[in-house]
């Protein structure tokens, strides 16, 4: 996972994750950068057992309480994966000025590639109790009313506040734990 600091010491319990792009580029503004993050999530469900109990993806970053059978793994997957597909999509319809920005704000050392997408790390919190889920799942809903894009957390289509509401979100949402 990179130089972060963050680790995960108990790799199948959930944990809250926060993936952020490179200096808080705005790239989730588009359906088709959101769908390269719903397919992977998608893929990692059946491929690593990854469990999302909690989501929210906003233009510059994303919150999840997920667990899989080995998280860190599960994570780097996602982060490669969706970079390249990101990256992909930004070159064929030219979004110069942000390729520009994902080449200057990259890390020196990361001299094997021309951009970097993701900051570094994922910051994982380990979930200790049902009131740290229930308080990291409230955060993660309230994230767009606070950002004052909605006035509901369930109004927000990017997030797993509506599958808490009774109404099926865009993917697969764990609501026992």
């Amino acid at each position: 996972m990179g130089r972060s600091r963050y680790k995960i010491y108990e790799p199948t319990a959930p944990h809250f994750i926060t993936c952020t792009i490179l200096h808080w580029i705005p790239l989730f503004t588009q359906t088709t950068t959101t769908q390269i993050i719903f397919d992977s999530l998608k893929f990692l469900q059946k491929s690593d057992n990854l469990k999302i109990y909690a989501y929210v993806i906003l233009e510059n970053h994303l919150h999840l309480v997920a667990s899989s059978d080995d998280l860190a793994n599960t994570m780097t997957k996602f982060k490669s994966f969706t970079a390249k597909e990101i990256l992909k999509v930004l070159q064929e319809k030219k979004v110069t000025t942000i390729l520009e920005q994902l080449a200057f704000y990259k890390k020196a050392y990361k001299s094997q590639t021309t951009y970097q997408v993701w900051q570094e790390g994922i910051q994982p919190k380990y979930i200790l109790n049902e009131k740290m889920m229930i308080d990291r799942i409230n955060y993660i809903h309230n994230n767009p009313i606070k950002r004052g894009y909605v006035d509901e957390a369930k109004h927000w289509r990017y997030s797993s506040a509506r599958d808490y509401e009774g109404v099926n979100g865009l993917i697969e949402v764990h609501r026992i734990w």
